[in-house]
């Protein structure tokens, strides 16, 4: 059984082998063994995103460990993962529009037990250490923009990154744009940051019930569970931060990716639609 449908895989690497740079050899002799192919090494890069397995249990004999790391940190300096996020985006409004008058934003703990550059000990698991996901969405829920950070960092002060964030891959946003955000962001603090930024907010308030106040944010909660839904999130075993956004904004291409074909199925026909009606 394939880790990723084929209509998932498929334009996900074709995008992603469009930003690879071209691999000169350098060898004096040109005797030494043959270079893995960047395919093979995409697909096991998403067999550790999704199954959240370590590399020494994902290689194969014609992809080891090392080529694994190696080639991951590789296009992780690079901002791969980055490029195709956006260019999904690009797709996404292209084809059904990005509704970015109405933000969410919210953050999201997760385990990170060999530590690293963005991990912190996580004060909702007894101080192990953790991680924090901070995601911005649209009015639909499709992630724009994402920042790492240790588990014991407030939401608060996470929101204008994330937000900036939105903004790097999305490009300039409406003259309008609402925040919707929980009563963690209940601060002056928040509002100000807003108003900095010259956007509304609907933050809700602290003492009152939650299902009162629902509103629209419940979309990034939405996009959070759907994140979690890869291994590799759930529990991160890389310490380079470089390497925990590669995955995350490799996840978020692919979440994007899921959205565009799910929605734009009943619109659009091409030849290789997928039949299923559930997507996963």
């Amino acid at each position: 059984m394939p880790i990723l449908p084929s209509c998932l895989l498929e334009p996900l690497w074709d995008q992603f082998a469009a930003l690879l740079p071209e691999h000169i050899d350098t060898h004096p002799l040109g005797c030494h063994n043959p270079r893995t192919s960047d395919r093979t090494v995409f697909e096991h890069v998403i067999a550790a995103l999704v199954h959240g397995s370590g590399y020494e249990r994902i290689a194969s004999p014609g992809c080891s460990d090392r080529t694994i790391r190696r080639r991951l940190t590789h296009w992780a300096e690079l901002g791969i993962a980055k490029q195709v996020h956006a260019l999904a985006l690009q797709a996404y409004d292209r084809m059904l529009g990005l509704e970015l008058d109405e933000l969410s934003v919210d953050g999201c703990i997760t385990k990170a037990p060999c530590g690293g550059e963005a991990a912190a000990r996580s004060p909702v698991d007894r101080g192990k250490q953790g991680l924090k996901r901070s995601v911005a969405t649209e009015a639909t829920g499709v992630p724009l923009g994402v920042v790492a950070a240790g588990a014991n960092r407030h939401d608060s002060p996470l929101l204008v990154p994330t937000l900036q964030a939105a903004k790097e891959q999305v490009g300039d946003l409406p003259d309008q744009v609402n925040v919707n955000l929980d009563r963690g962001y209940d601060s002056s603090k928040t509002r100000s940051a807003l108003a900095g930024l010259e956007f509304t907010a609907e933050i809700a308030r602290k003492g009152v019930p939650a299902p009162i106040q629902a509103s629209k944010r419940w979309v990034v909660e939405r996009s959070h569970a759907w994140m979690n839904g890869f291994g590799k999130l759930r529990r991160c075993t890389d310490r380079r931060s470089r390497v925990v956004d590669f995955y995350l904004y490799l996840a978020a291409a692919i979440v994007t990716l899921r959205m565009l074909i799910r929605r734009a199925t009943p619109r659009y026909r091409w030849d290789d639609r997928p039949n299923t009606k559930r997507l996963k």
